[in-house]
């Protein structure tokens, strides 16, 4: 749980839960996967839990953690929250109870923005018509490649106040994109050894995309070996459009 972000796109970070399992190609290179690893060794609390070996590792197995929920109380000035930077909200196993819980934090904590991230699209559309998404609550699915459009289909069934799409770590084009019912794009290059490189063109695509449908485009990075290995600029600019409703911007 981090006041203050290093992630281009928000302004603090908030672990309600924690683990995971690879489900995609966008998870082959896992940087919480290997970061729980690493915290595991150093003896943090959060981090004991082991997942499964043949998709998760270390110190990342899912685990939830009810004292976190006070976190958002701390904060007094208005902050961009990305929740569970850590796991994912909507993993098979975490209760619809305990999400119930964290939905509620954020309604009570009005002053912030969260922005909540799953390749978990199916679960959170069966959950959805069973939740109570407070408008500070911006619901976002991770699409990597055309193979999971599937999942902005998904997305555009629950019924969030602002809905987004992380095209990141982007693999491949993403022809037919259609992004009614979507407020936001981020797209990225994936960092870190053994990096998959991404094209220009692909990156292109989704701009002139989001252009043509008025969908605020945020890009993130090129990647490379580190995160900023090659930069963010795309044709000579930076791209960092936001939704206008965003706590704390």
């Amino acid at each position: 749980m981090a006041d203050g972000s290093s992630i281009e796109w928000t302004q603090a970070t908030w672990n309600p839960t924690t683990g995971c399992d690879r489900v995609s190609a966008g998870c082959d290179n896992c940087y919480a996967l290997v970061l729980a690893k690493r915290l595991k060794a150093m003896g943090a609390a959060k981090y004991q839990q082991d997942g499964d070996p043949r998709t998760s590792g270390p110190g990342f197995g899912i685990t939830t953690h009810p004292a976190a929920l006070a976190l958002p109380y701390t904060w007094r000035a208005p902050r961009l929250v990305f929740v569970n930077s850590m796991s994912d909200l909507f993993h098979a196993r975490v209760p619809l109870a305990f999400i119930r819980d964290v939905l509620a934090v954020m309604a009570d904590t009005p002053q912030h923005t969260y922005q909540v991230l799953t390749k978990r699209a199916r679960r959170l559309r069966r959950l959805a018509d069973r939740l109570d998404f407070p408008p500070n609550a911006w619901i976002g699915v991770s699409v990597e490649s055309e193979e999971h459009l599937d999942r902005v289909d998904d997305l555009r069934a629950v019924p969030a106040a602002m809905r987004f799409l992380s095209c990141e770590p982007l693999l491949g084009s993403l022809p037919g994109l259609d992004l009614d019912g979507i407020g936001w794009v981020i797209v990225g290059g994936e960092s870190g050894p053994g990096h998959r490189s991404i094209d220009p063109a692909w990156v292109q695509e989704i701009q002139r995309t989001c252009t043509r449908a008025g969908v605020p485009f945020f890009f993130k990075q090129w990647g490379g070996r580190t995160p900023k290995a090659g930069g963010r600029l795309l044709a000579g600019r930076t791209y960092d459009e936001m939704p206008s409703r965003a706590a704390g911007m």
